[in-house]
């Protein structure tokens, strides 16, 4: 009999077989109810689900996906939070820790891997924005890395980056935004936009609007998660000397 397997975003398809029993040895968690199907089928290719990730290591290209999927649901069936230290893998039994290496820089990271994915050719893990940030690997877009399963709780210090908890799943991504400033010039906008990232502030967006009054270029960082994200943002902001951020919802449609 198919059973249906919760998917995020970035992947699809119908899982075959049962649901595992037991609990992964290798693993820090519990296993998932969800997402750990014998196998499952995505564009017509059946995976594998393995039993346990303990010694498990891979090389290949590493991706990673970010406000698109942003709220919606994982494999696990847990909600995709981009600014969590997460990842999504194609066969490694889930939820497990990771610890990522990216090759070219160094890097490293230890991330939570709890969705499926990705399935684009050649690619072995799609990490959280929050992951590929650290790693370096948010500009590029990719990167070669190589990534070995942790075979206790124990190897997970802590979290590399806060983790900003989802009280209540969403169903669309967030609209919240902390808007730093509007202007009626392009040029001032790229201005500030790039004022702020050279003061290493991630996420900014130039949004071009139309409005009664004229076009405008809004200055922004987001989307955001929810308004104890936004609100530290804005504080951050005005230590910074950004005495105008404010936080704005704005209606996507």
């Amino acid at each position: 009999m198919l059973v249906l397997l919760f998917l995020s975003a970035c992947t699809f398809g119908v899982p075959m077989g049962g649901q595992k029993s037991g609990k992964d040895e290798s693993s820090p968690l519990k296993k998932s109810k969800y997402g750990n199907p014998s196998s499952y089928i995505v564009m017509g290719k059946r995976y594998y689900v393995m039993d346990s990730s303990k010694g498990f290591t891979q090389k290949g290209v590493a991706s990673w996906y970010g406000p698109n999927f942003h709220g919606k649901r994982t494999s696990s069936g847990e909600t995709y939070n981009m600014h969590a230290m997460t990842a999504a893998h194609k066969t490694l039994p889930i939820p497990v820790y990771v610890k990522v290496k990216n090759l070219t820089n160094g890097k490293t990271v230890v991330v939570l891997v709890n969705d499926r994915g990705p399935f684009a050719h050649d690619r072995i893990i799609d990490l959280s924005y929050a992951a590929a940030k650290k790693l370096g690997v948010v500009g590029p877009g990719t990167a070669k890395v190589e990534i070995v399963a942790l075979d206790s709780a124990k190897n997970v210090s802590r979290a590399p980056v806060r983790v900003i908890p989802l009280k209540t799943p969403i169903q669309d991504p967030a609209n919240m935004f902390v808007q730093l400033g509007s202007f009626s010039s392009e040029e001032n906008a790229v201005k500030l936009s790039n004022e702020l990232q050279m003061k290493k502030e991630s996420a900014v967006l130039i949004k071009p609007v139309k409005t009664g009054a004229g076009a405008f270029f809004r200055v922004q960082i987001g989307p955001l998660l929810d308004l104890d994200e936004a609100s530290s943002i804005q504080k951050r902001l005005k230590r910074k000397g950004y005495k105008n951020a404010r936080i704005v919802i704005e209606d996507e449609t």
